[in-house]
């Protein structure tokens, strides 16, 4: 039996490699020194209200001064009350007299259509569109659900939402009809923008039926309008459907910015628990645009030369955070593309890369482990010399996508920014400064400046370097989120209860000699191995090191000796799998680890189950191996045949 205490996650992987920031990268507009980071963050953890506010007044654009910094401790915190502030005059108006002719977005649809929209062009139409939604009945405070593709009339309708202070709701334009008429109905919107349909690997998604199959269960919904991306065939309503182009027509191009108080709800951006309905976690307007203004300009040292693509889709809170709000508020221009990245080959991302010379491309690490199963040769097509910096976001990276990562997409001379953050904290949290920070595969090292994180087990004791247990926030920091939409209640209880006063944020992780913090997946993920506690990211980081592995997701499984048994769903680059392959991953996994985490199952699996952000579903999965039926909400599965392939597919 193990001698580790309850709540305590043991380290089992080793990484001992280590990447000095590279001497040709200097960073422009980040932190210069490791000197000067580490002051920044003593600063805003000894004096938060004085570094925060230092920084509201000298990066945000206000109508009136705020009167508070910072008021109220955690789960009631609010920040720069008494001050009015709008997020699309942080993002648009105060570009307009030294930038107004730059590109803010260059666009790119899957069928290969582009368009540039300047900062003076976006302007132009967000205050045409908040015209439209102000003689569509459209008030401050109203809620409006978005849902659309990729096109730059989302961010249009985003920032039109902001300027008039209605609340926007954005639903990834993947999701059913059903997901849309529950959030429609728990956000009490009134109004959504759609469109006709989108491109997805050279077919069209149907939008705009979906929204009227939505609309049987929204009474909430009065209007809504379509925007024509492909001229498919949808069915109009008279008086309640209406097409963009029409609108727009000929309204006005003045709007003025309505002057919002700080803590006015910004956006709904809805989160799926494993149990219930979806959590509508809400993010208020003036310490959201701070938090993602600085951590853009922190995390990405993003300057006015660089061309920046975060490949990440709006419907999630990494499009939200860094497409719109803070590359905008930053003067940034953004690559924005509608599609997907193997269409109509492997090599399009690179070739974008190549065509609008991006410099910094941020993506998730299951993107990269994608392109490392489609081959070097794709990338190798293309020239990425313009790249300067890369970054991953969205789940833990294991060591061996990220050497793949730093070796074919960044030459061994870019740095790599390994991102931690959630829906709930609204911008990054962990990551590495670019050319001050030395980086180890799989970490996201420190956290940034106002981030003050702590490892406590159970009981709420602080745990010592290298013991692994649950990742807590221990200061409020601005851009977190305030409530879930119409549930107080569900908020205090999800996020504060454990541990009073503390934001627990659901992931384990652990530290090590140098203060690097390692992420350790969910909680929830975390496997009882005849009394070791043992991380489910480090057994699929040992599969993924296999020369033969594409992908891997492992869960327990009641087991009556152990307690949980460890099952692997296996994903090949290629080839048939057979008994000999589960042989050699059983013994390459015990090589990596030790016996302790020897697998008991091993399946194979063309594919595994995944958000529409690319998300592993893990809870599934646990229900397959467990033999139990799929429970808990699946709105977000972004192909439900893959389930009932992987039912079949015993351990036989």
């Amino acid at each position: 039996m193990s001698d580790t205490q309850p709540g305590n996650i043991e380290n089992v992987l080793q990484e001992d490699r280590r990447f000095p920031p590279p001497a040709e990268f200097k960073p422009r507009v980040s932190f210069k020194t490791n000197a000067e980071y580490e002051a920044a963050w003593n600063r805003a953890k000894d004096d938060p209200a004085g570094f925060w506010g230092e920084l509201a007044k000298e990066n945000l654009e206000w109508f009136e001064p705020f009167t508070s910094v910072m008021s109220g401790d955690m789960p009631e915190t609010k920040w720069f009350e008494g001050g009015k502030i709008n997020a699309s005059v942080q993002c648009l108006d105060r570009h307009l007299e030294k930038n107004a002719n730059k590109a803010a977005i260059i666009w790119e649809g899957e069928p290969g259509d582009t368009r540039v929209l300047r900062y003076q062009d976006l302007h132009r139409e967000v205050c045409k569109f908040a015209n439209v939604l102000k003689r569509l009945g459209i008030e401050t405070g109203d809620r409006v659900t978005i849902y659309m593709p990729m096109v730059p009339e989302l961010v249009i309708a985003m920032l039109a939402c902001a300027r008039i202070g209605a609340t926007h709701s954005i639903i990834f334009a993947g999701f059913s009809a059903e997901a849309v008429a529950d959030r429609n109905n728990d956000a009490q919107a009134k109004l959504v923008i759609t469109a006709d349909a989108g491109w997805r690997r050279g077919k069209e998604v149907p939008l705009k039926a979906a929204v009227d199959e939505s609309l049987e269960k929204s009474p909430s919904v009065e209007k809504v309008v379509v925007y024509q991306r492909t001229g498919a065939d949808v069915t109009m309503v008279p008086d309640r459907d209406y097409w963009w182009h029409e609108l727009m027509e000929n309204e006005s191009t003045d709007c003025e910015a309505v002057a919002l108080d700080s803590e006015h709800p910004l956006f709904i951006l809805y989160t799926s628990g494993s149990t219930g309905k979806p959590k509508g976690v809400l993010h208020t307007t003036a310490g959201y645009m701070l938090g993602t203004t600085m951590t853009t300009r922190w995390t990405f040292d993003l300057s006015d030369e660089d061309t920046y693509w975060c490949t990440a889709d709006i419907g999630w809170i990494t499009g939200h955070s860094y497409i719109v709000y803070g590359p905008l508020s930053n003067g940034a221009t953004s690559v924005m593309y509608e599609g997907a990245p193997n269409w109509p080959d492997e090599g399009r991302f690179w070739e974008l890369v190549e065509k609008y010379q991006v410099s910094i491309f941020y993506t998730a690490p299951t993107a990269i482990r994608a392109f490392m199963k489609w081959g070097d040769q794709w990338p190798g097509k293309a020239d990425l010399s313009s790249l300067r910096l890369l970054g991953t976001v969205g789940e833990p990276i294991n060591p061996e996508a990220w050497m793949w990562y730093h070796e074919v997409i960044g030459g061994e001379r870019c740095p790599i920014v390994d991102t931690w953050w959630q829906t709930e904290t609204g911008g990054i949290m962990l990551t590495p400064v670019p050319g001050v920070t030395e980086t180890k595969p799989g970490s996201c090292t420190k956290p940034l400046p106002g981030v003050v994180p702590a490892i406590f087990d159970e009981q709420g004791n602080a745990l010592e370097i290298n013991q692994g247990g649950l990742l807590v926030m221990t200061q409020p920091w601005p851009h977190m989120l305030r409530t879930l939409y119409g549930d107080h209640d569900r908020f205090v209880e999800t996020y504060f209860s454990k541990f009073e006063g503390i934001y627990f944020a659901g992931d384990g992780a652990r530290t090590d000699e140098d203060g690097y913090y390692w992420i350790l997946g969910r909680v929830d993920d975390v496997l009882n191995v005849s009394g070791h506690r043992l991380s489910t990211m480090e057994v699929e980081s040992a599969l993924v090191a296999h020369e033969a592995v594409a992908e891997a997701a492992v869960v327990g499984f009641p087991h009556d000796l152990k307690g949980e048994g460890i099952c692997c769903f296996v994903t090949l680059k290629s080839g048939e799998p057979n008994a000999e392959m589960k042989k050699e991953l059983t013994a390459h996994v015990r090589k990596q680890i030790g016996a302790i985490a020897t697998p008991d199952q091993i399946r194979f699996a063309p594919a595994l189950p995944k958000t529409r952000s690319g998300k592993i579903m893990r809870r599934l999965l646990r229900d397959i191996a467990a033999g139990r039926e799929t429970a808990g909400d699946t709105t977000t599965l972004e192909d439900s045949n893959i389930l009932a392939a992987l039912r079949k597919n015993d351990d036989s």
